[in-house]
């Protein structure tokens, strides 16, 4: 049972760390200002689906280094805290602010992606 649980909470985490990483997404480029309307429908889809996938990655990315931060120091430290899911919520928030100034770097500074 301890295991579901725990499986449980990173399924919980994973999520919240992909609505983070499409959000991330949507403040980097911005809001959809062509009209919705003929072709403006069309490509109204792509930027959808553009800051749906790309945000899912980045949110994976997010989740991943979240979840072997959690296994491998934060489960230990943080066993019998009451603000741990704080706490975590927090690293997480932290995690998401190295990823997306590791984007903006690899982006704009060194022009990789």
């Amino acid at each position: 049972m301890k295991i579901v649980k725990q499986i449980l909470m990173y399924i919980f985490w994973t999520m919240i760390s992909i609505v983070l990483g499409i959000c991330y997404m949507r403040i980097l480029v911005g809001p959809f200002r062509i009209t919705k309307e003929g072709l403006g429908y069309i490509l109204y889809i792509f930027y959808n689906l553009g800051l749906f996938y790309v945000g899912l990655a980045v949110g994976v990315v997010i989740a991943f280094f979240f979840i072997l931060l959690d296994v491998f120091y934060l489960r230990k430290k943080l066993q019998n805290k009451s603000a741990s899911i704080l706490l975590r919520l927090g690293f997480l928030f932290f995690i998401a602010a190295i990823v997306a100034g590791a984007h903006y770097i690899l982006e704009k500074v060194i022009d990789v992606i």
